[in-house]
């Protein structure tokens, strides 16, 4: 959780108002991000908080979590993510 120049988070949130509300991200800061979604600071997601987290990963790599964060938004990663984290 603690923000790190080398640590790289994918996350995903459910939305505690709205059922069937998902959102998938990947942050340098878990804790600041989680905290601007749920304060509506976040674009599309600023309609469904409160978001609660459902899971994160933390990659040394940028580019290794912005990949896993692209494949979890895919038709196989969203069913891998259904099966395995919601």
């Amino acid at each position: 959780w603690q923000g790190s120049a080398r640590v790289f988070y994918v996350y995903l949130l459910e939305s505690e108002s709205v059922a069937g509300q998902r959102y998938i991200g990947y942050t340098r800061d878990l804790r600041a991000r989680l905290r601007a979604h749920n304060a509506g600071l976040a674009g599309h997601s600023a309609k469904f908080v409160p978001w609660r987290l459902v899971f994160y990963s933390a990659f040394s790599s940028e580019q290794k979590a912005h990949d896993f964060e692209r494949y979890l938004k895919t038709g196989s990663g969203q069913a891998f993510a259904s099966k395995r984290f919601w």
